[in-house]
């Protein structure tokens, strides 16, 4: 059923308390009302402004120790400000004049850890909290030096989203809440401290940095690395960070990365973060990115030595837009995120590297999206394949799938169609622009797009576009099908050797086709092989292209789910090494999920993941955990 798009009643809520954090510059919009499932936070009662974060950094107990000063604002009548805090050990919280406050720790509840809730006086205008974090907190991963790249030094990262954040610092933990924040570091002497903020270039003599943020942020944009850690500029804004033997191939990789932000400018305007930095973090990080504003963290299976997994980049580029700049008011609303940066990245990977190059992406996104679908609505949750979610008792990493990236995509890719890609690009940089630093919930988006781009062109407005798209079940049947000539291609050769035809005379030394295919012609090389494939044919293929043993992780991820179906045992070796040395979420959930399927590809996957799990961060080991039924 349709949501109805009426007036938003105007509350004392997120959108009206963080204005005064936003540029001047940036025009209000009407207030919405935000109700967010994942926080205990009451900010229409008490909300904060401002974080000051003064912390050491302790690898020897695997904790920090800090003292997190919290600017607030609040109503007249607000007796207490609520946080939101997992597993942290408060030790005492103070007003601005030294004076204490009382304070209680509430119950703990499944997937959102505890409230904190801080009693306040009349004229109480920020709270001090002396706090340490546990051992295991769930969004700080401490890695030994054995698990780095270079083994000499021990490696600290943090992952925030979707609700960790509240496992290392006591916030109010929504992405409807913003906030500006500065931090003082302390960590052992000859570590660099980096975090989403402005950042050193340069090993300090003493182990201490400085850091500012002066543009507001939502909690899970907090993110802190420290490690024997170097940097290399790219351009007079963009620079990697990265350990001292991966640097050179970090820059080599992401030499282009000046060149997406331009044309990122080019589509939606200026680029608000002042620098775009990235770094290349050790291999258990558990994503292939997190977009923290000013240094977008990065998993090392990008760096293929052939820039052919750079989408990546532009993804998390396109972030700096939508999700940093115009963010999901609640995880209901990831969609919001996630969409529209596929769709950024796709626009920018067009305008860099070609209409060809982008259609093959879009194609695999496609690929990606039907499997994803398919599985949901067979399972417990397909109401789950919905752009709009209602995650209200569960953990937001449930949203975090294929729908809100690839569904997102396409929707937003439909309406491009429908109305014309000049006024869709119109359309999307004044929502960019007049929604800058402000949190969005879909009907409000509903509600900018029917005004902004349907009624502003003369457009009637199809109310069943949103209720089959954002609010409708699977993948609707008017879903934009990409066209790819090179796809074709590989379709053809495929064919020709399902009919008979050798490897040796479809990839001669003379044609080098072979050297001349992208890692996506190759990843659709591979997913269009027949389902009965045969030891013996994969042998075959594995002799010519040494995909077994293939630096491109995508791809050696791709080969791998084979690998498992097919019980092709020369690839078991190098299966286990690959998991043991990978954390990154999106290619341990297929694999595992593979060889779950059956009696001994199960007993397999636990013998691995005894030895894997403890290079996982939390991310990672919590869906692992839960779909081999792992008890720890």
């Amino acid at each position: 059923m349709l949501i109805p798009l009426k007036k938003h009643i105007k509350v004392l809520s997120v959108s009206v308390l963080f204005f005064a954090c936003s540029p001047p510059t940036t025009p209000e919009i009407e207030p919405m009302k935000i109700v967010d499932h994942h926080t205990f936070a009451k900010p229409e009662i008490a909300v904060i402004t401002h974080l000051n974060w003064d912390a050491d950094i302790n690898f020897n107990t695997k904790t920090i120790s800090a003292e997190a000063t919290l600017s607030i604002t609040k109503s007249k009548d607000a007796k207490e400000i609520i946080l939101d805090i997992n597993g942290l050990s408060i030790a005492s919280i103070k007003d601005e004049n030294g004076k204490g406050l009382t304070f209680e720790i509430g119950k703990e509840k499944p997937f959102h850890g505890s409230p904190l809730t801080v009693h306040l006086k009349n004229n109480t205008q920020k709270i001090s909290i002396r706090y340490s974090t546990i051992a295991g907190a769930e969004a700080l991963q401490w890695l030994n030096p054995k698990q780095t790249a270079d083994e000499k030094y021990p490696f600290l990262f943090t992952q925030s989203q979707a609700i960790l954040a509240r496992s290392w610092v006591p916030i109010q933990d929504s992405p409807g809440i913003r906030f500006t924040y500065n931090a003082h570091v302390k960590v052992p002497e000859g570590m660099l401290a980096l975090m989403s903020a402005t950042n050193p270039t340069k090993v300090s003599d003493n182990g201490v940095y400085d850091f500012v943020m002066d543009k507001p942020i939502p909690a899970y944009l907090l993110a802190l690395t420290v490690g024997d850690i170097r940097y290399q500029k790219l351009s007079e804004r963009t620079g990697v960070y990265a350990e001292p033997s991966v640097i050179q191939a970090a820059a080599y990789e992401f030499a282009d990365m000046e060149q997406m932000v331009e044309a990122a400018e080019k589509l939606y305007g200026p680029y608000q973060w002042e620098v775009y930095d990235l770094i290349v973090l050790p291999p258990s990080f558990p994503f292939g990115g997190m977009e923290n504003p000013m240094l977008t963290f990065a998993t090392p299976t990008i760096l293929a030595g052939d820039r052919s997994l750079v989408s990546l980049v532009a993804h998390e580029l396109a972030h700096s837009w939508s999700g940093n700049l115009v963010t999901n008011a609640t995880w209901d609303d990831f969609w919001l995120n996630e969409g529209f940066t596929v769709y950024f990245e796709q626009r920018i990977m067009e305008a860099v590297y070609g209409y060809d190059y982008a259609e093959m992406l879009a194609l695999l996104s496609l690929q990606n999206l039907k499997e994803e679908v398919e599985t949901i609505l067979t399972g417990d949750h397909p109401e789950d394949t919905k752009l709009k979610l209602n995650l209200e008792g569960r953990t937001p990493d449930d949203g975090m799938t294929a729908i809100a990236y690839d569904k997102g995509y396409y929707f937003l890719r439909l309406l491009e169609e429908k109305v014309g890609r000049e006024k869709f690009d119109a359309f999307l940089k004044d929502y960019f622009t007049s929604n800058a630093f402000h949190s969005m919930t879909t009907e409000e988006f509903i509600s900018q797009l029917n005004v902004k781009l349907f009624e502003k062109n003369g457009i009637p407005v199809d109310e069943n576009l949103y209720n089959e798209w954002i609010f409708g079940q699977g993948l609707p049947a008017n879903c934009p099908q990409p066209v790819s000539d090179r796809f074709t291609n590989v379709e053809r050769v495929v064919e020709d050797w399902i009919n008979g035809t050798t490897i040796e005379e479809l990839f001669t030394p003379e044609d080098l086709m072979a050297q001349t295919w992208s890692s996506h012609e190759w990843l659709h090389f591979l997913r269009s092989l027949p389902e009965d494939l045969n030891k013996e044919k994969m042998a075959k293929l594995d002799a010519v292209f040494q995909f077994t043993y293939s630096r491109n992780s995508e791809i050696l991820a791709a080969w791998m789910v084979l690998v498992i179906k097919h019980q092709y045992n020369s690839g078991y070796e190098n299966l286990e090494n690959f998991l043991v040395n990978t954390g990154r979420r999106k290619f341990l959930s297929p694999l595992y999920a593979e060889m779950a399927k059956t009696e001994t590809g199960l007993v397999m996957a636990k013998a691995i993941y005894e030895k894997a799990r403890p290079n996982y961060h939390f991310v990672a080991s919590s869906t692992i955990d839960k779909m081999l039924d792992w008890k720890d």
